[in-house]
């Protein structure tokens, strides 16, 4: 119990006696009455700052200049400051906040977050994971009602059919694989999500206990982020539908097997979650090391490791002082960078850079890492007349994509704006901007399809720039110009457009593990984090 309200001890004003007095002097150390408050202004000799007695001591004393009370929060530099550090040329340009307003205001949302976890989100992953066992459980029941069926009509067909029959079966199996496949990863995701919220339960109780300002105005809520289930699914279930027999006609009258589908609905209205700012003029890529990380570059020479909050968590300049054309992450986690200035592709492990590969004849300009853990790389010969994708395996050339099977060129010759992703089939997808299309190709280099937009658009209007794929084989592009980001699947089929959300020019994209899509915004130093499955 606070002091203050103890019938032992009641807090009393320090210059009327008046009980329970609702406000102190942090600088003097005395607490006050409303109707003493200004009286003990009206003392000019020294500074007062009159805060409400349960925020008492909360206001701690400047590290600079002694005996001078913090009454304000620097944001850029996170600390503490007094009314001469603020006069001061260090914090000048810097944005401050009250550091009493802020605090309450943190722990009110603290208090709402840990309430809307604990009694809303915390319990629906609860719910959701209990239900994976039983969704595993109906997948066989189902099937076996479905062969139950299957075996009925067999036997009415007797011998000539057991083949058809057998056909049959293999395909339950196969979609009950897929479906399992499916329900195990939800599960994963969901498992995966549940000790970041009982973590961050955790830490929101730790929070609403401490007077650590510094630490209390570095909470950042992540209850949105949570507010939805992760890797969310339909599915079409498959059923059996018998026919009469007819022997002349007998592999029509078995009957047809509607095959499960399994999709993923797309948000009507993509969520923009996190806006991370950046100290480049311009960014030109971005690729994600985990879910609150992202390495970059930019308009210098300068490769930038940022967390959501937009902090720079580390920094590494290019071997040459050139500025790099494109990252990719690999999938052990270093960082690999192109430098056409050099003509080389170079690896930054730690705090060393070491060059992979030298071109002769060639510059590389874009990079796409691969499931396989081959590195495929986008170059242009040094005349400038020709493009291709090469695959290397360390330091060696395994493939070159260049030409379509009636020995015309696959790419543009415009060596400036082409990004490109492997999507989840293996297939490699080139945004030639230059030319107005996406480029599929597959594994072995083989043309599957030209995405030039819907049929909605003008083709002269398409100009895609960067691209990325997600878990379930989509593939999103950035049609600059258009301000929109077009998402497509992986037979090339339209699907949807992201616009209208907050940003124009959208330029270089990449997905985190849970499809979240993370955007640049050209002529701003700005990544922006996108939700756009349910």
């Amino acid at each position: 119990m606070d002091p203050m309200y103890s019938l032992q001890d009641v807090i009393r004003c320090d210059l009327c006696e008046t009980p329970v007095p609702p406000k102190h002097s942090d600088i003097c150390h005395i607490h006050l009455c409303e109707a003493c408050v200004g009286e003990h202004l009206s003392n000019q000799s020294k500074d007062h700052y009159i805060v409400p007695f349960k925020l008492r001591g909360f206001t701690p004393e400047c590290s600079k200049h002694s005996k001078e009370v913090c009454t304000q929060l620097c944001t850029k530099c996170n600390i503490p400051v007094c009314p001469l550090c603020v006069a001061s040329s260090e914090h000048k340009h810097h944005k401050k906040e009250d550091i009493l307003k802020l605090f309450e205001t943190k722990k009110e949302l603290m208090q709402k977050d840990l309430q809307d976890l604990e009694k809303s989100i915390y319990p629906k992953y609860q719910e959701a994971a209990a239900s994976i066992p039983v969704q595993r459980a109906d997948v066989n029941k189902r099937s076996l009602n479905l062969i139950t069926a299957l075996d009925k009509q067999g036997e009415a067909l007797h011998t000539e059919i057991d083949t058809i029959i057998l056909e049959m079966k293999s395909e339950i199996y196969d979609m009950d694989a897929l479906h399992i496949t499916a329900i195990n990863e939800q599960e994963v995701a969901i498992n995966h999500t549940i000790p970041e919220i009982a973590q961050a339960i955790l830490d929101l109780k730790r929070l609403l206990g401490t007077s650590d300002v510094c630490l209390v105005s570095e909470y950042i809520s992540r209850t949105e982020e949570f507010s939805n289930l992760p890797a969310q699914f339909q599915v079409t279930l498959p059923t059996f539908t018998p026919q009469e027999i007819n022997r002349e006609q007998i592999h029509q009258q078995i009957g047809s097997l509607l095959k499960l589908a399994i999709t993923y609905p797309l948000l009507d209205e993509p969520t923009i979650l996190t806006d991370i700012h950046t100290e480049y003029g311009y960014l030109r890529s971005v690729s994600c090391l985990s879910e609150s990380e992202l390495w970059t570059c930019g308009d210098n020479n300068i490769l930038g490791l940022y967390n959501l909050q937009g902090e720079l968590l580390r920094s590494v300049q290019t071997k040459s002082g050139n500025a790099p054309r494109d990252i990719v992450v690999t999938r052990s986690g270093d960082l690999v960078y192109t430098d056409p200035g050099d003509s080389s592709i170079n690896l930054v492990r730690g705090t060393q850079i070491q060059t992979l590969i030298t071109l002769q004849g060639w510059r590389p300009y874009n990079l796409c890492n691969t499931s396989s853990g081959d590195l495929l790389v986008i170059m242009t010969s040094e005349n400038g007349k020709h493009t291709k994708v090469a695959r290397y395996s360390g330091s060696t050339e395994k493939q070159s994509i260049q030409w379509d099977h009636q020995g015309k060129p696959l790419y543009s010759s415009d060596h400036y704006i082409k990004f490109f992703s492997e999507n989840r089939n293996w297939d490699i997808c080139v945004a030639d901007c230059y030319a107005g299309a996406v480029v599929v190709v597959s594994a072995a280099g083989k043309l599957r399809f030209r995405y030039t937009g819907p049929p909605s658009i003008p083709h002269r209007s398409f100009r895609p720039y960067g691209i990325t794929t997600d878990s379930r084989g989509n593939i999103l592009m950035s049609n600059t110009y258009n301000h929109r980001i077009h998402i497509i699947d992986q037979d090339g089929h339209f699907l949807r457009y992201i616009h209208n959300r907050g940003f124009r020019l959208p330029r270089c994209l990449c997905v985190d593990f849970r499809d979240y899509l993370f955007v640049t915004v050209y002529f701003t130093s700005k990544v922006k984090k996108i939700q756009y499955y349910k």
